[in-house]
């Protein structure tokens, strides 16, 4: 429960008809249903009280904590007890001076959102501002063909055996780099393999091709789990090396995560339904994996036939 009430002191002027608020506290029902003052606060304080509590330890949570980092230096008063909407639009103008997209600043005002809504449930500020997600443009969707495969995937396999057997799993699992670098052998059967690490905080499970089982088989057994040996930067370097051998270093999308792209492309033009994909990549929200939708426009050649049809009736 939340109670709109301000307490301010105040203070006569010399005609003693006017007076003047000197300060104002604002209280309400905290987390232990007790009815206390709201004491000021600030985003980095907000983030180290609840940051492990909403952010799992990896990759996300450590752009969580550069975004709060930066999100607080950019605020002209970074102490408050209300976070208004006039700090909202601030931030928002700052960070596209900046040359932030709209979607990199959704992704910033996301950890904020979060951050704020469970310190607002505990007590913590007074009230929320209300963001609207800036319209994003479609970006570029980039994934490799069966040639570009090949030559990248032998060149690292060149290199080393696990990183070209662990591309092979990402490729045909569509798993996010950090998904298969956390899978454990329980989490693995002949058949399927289960992420319950998500990006999105929902576990999924997706069947295996053969030869990542063969991928898979390869591995220790003695180890954690089949890719758990892997240092993620030095994996990244070695990619970064393996594309500029085989002429993709001009392309700055070339990156390990083009191999999820290309598992949902091969999806989508394979003829599987977009429900499908989204539930193998595990998307949260459908609009997603419609940024595939496009390449499924071989399906619109049925078209012509009953427009010619009609045409000629």
């Amino acid at each position: 429960m939340r109670v709109n009430q301000t307490e301010a002191k105040t203070l006569q002027t010399l005609g003693g008809d006017t007076q003047v608020p000197l300060y104002s506290v604002h209280y309400q029902y905290n987390s232990t249903n007790k009815f206390a003052e709201v004491r000021e606060t600030s985003l980095r304080t907000l983030f180290e009280k609840y940051g492990d509590i909403l952010w799992l330890n990896g990759s996300h949570k450590y752009n969580v904590t550069n975004f709060i980092g930066e999100l607080h230096d950019l605020l002209d008063s970074p102490g408050f007890s209300t976070f208004s909407q006039e700090m909202l639009d601030e931030l928002i103008g700052k960070l596209r001076k900046r040359g932030n997209s709209n979607a990199t600043i959704n992704r910033k005002m996301a950890a904020l959102s979060k951050l704020l809504r469970k310190a607002y449930k505990m007590g913590d500020v007074y009230s929320l501002p209300e963001y609207k997600r800036q319209k994003e443009k479609a970006g570029r969707i980039l994934f490799l063909d069966k040639d570009e495969e090949h030559a990248l995937f032998s060149q690292l396999r060149a290199h080393s055996d696990l990183y070209y057997r662990f591309c092979i799993f990402l490729i045909d699992t569509g798993a996010r780099l950090s998904e298969g670098l956390d899978v454990r052998w329980g989490d693995l059967t002949d058949q399927r393999a289960t992420f319950w690490v998500t990006k999105s905080g929902r576990s999924r499970s997706v069947p295996l091709t053969q030869r990542v089982v063969s991928a898979i088989a390869a591995s220790d057994r003695r180890k954690p789990g089949p890719f758990s040996d892997i240092d993620q930067q030095r994996f990244r370097n070695a990619w970064h090396q393996a594309k500029d051998v085989v002429g993709l270093g001009h392309d700055k999308d070339v990156v390990p995560h083009i191999l999820r792209h290309t598992c949902a492309s091969r999806l989508v033009q394979g003829g599987i339904d977009i429900r499908r994909v989204q539930m193998w990549l595990g998307h949260q929200t459908l609009s997603m994996t419609m940024r595939y939708a496009h390449l499924a426009s071989h399906d619109l050649e049925m078209c012509v036939p009953v427009l010619e049809r009609a045409a000629s009736a």
